[in-house]
């Protein structure tokens, strides 16, 4: 459950095996949980957080999300030493389980269906996201051409229009507007015309 499952601790950090990822890899990436978590944002969750990393013996985190799940893991990475040196002071771990633990790796990698940070080709969601998108597609163009109807499909991105171009050019939109490109004056004459056509 993310940073909610850190800071819990308990059933919610366990070893995975092989039978933890069999039968797995068709379904989306919130099979490992997902939530927002107030208490991380907070000293005293990352100093629970911290004990119970200690406690299960990790000090490499993999940390999958946007800007506040990154945001967050590089804070508790700066804060480390400090939780430590105050769960010493605390009684809750000796000063060599400290020192043992004294550095926490952490790897952050984008989990964003936008696709909207640079230096990578795609982020980790954004091809699932856009083949979801065109499934839904390709479920109503029949029913739009059946029913001579113009179909408008609205798609996520908030601000970065990845998906909602990719999608556009695969499905031969006829229309489309992304935030890159905000519309001319006089759009939706032009926008009239083009679909009459």
């Amino acid at each position: 459950q993310g940073y909610e499952g850190l800071v819990e601790g308990g059933h919610n950090i366990k070893q995975a095996n092989w039978l933890s990822v069999s039968n797995i890899i068709q379904l989306g990436g919130t099979v490992i949980g997902s939530a927002r978590c107030k208490a991380f944002t907070t000293r005293a969750g990352r100093l629970r957080a911290a004990r119970n990393l200690v406690e299960h013996g990790i000090t490499n985190l993999c940390v999958i999300g946007g800007d506040g799940s990154l945001t967050g893991a590089d804070i508790f990475r700066s804060e480390w030493g400090g939780l430590l040196e105050e769960l010493v002071q605390d009684g809750q771990i000796s000063e060599e389980v400290a020192q043992e633990y004294s550095h926490l790796n952490i790897v952050g990698l984008v989990g964003s269906i936008d696709n909207d940070f640079c230096g990578t080709d795609m982020t980790i969601g954004t091809d699932s996201a856009l083949h979801r998108i065109m499934e839904v597609v390709d479920a109503i163009t029949t029913t739009a051409q059946s029913h001579q109807r113009t179909f408008v499909l609205e798609v996520m991105g908030r601000h970065c229009g990845y998906l909602a171009l990719v999608s556009g050019l695969a499905s031969g939109a006829d229309w489309l507007f992304i935030p890159e490109s905000p519309p001319e004056d006089g759009w939706e004459d032009l926008m009239c015309e083009r679909l009459g056509e």
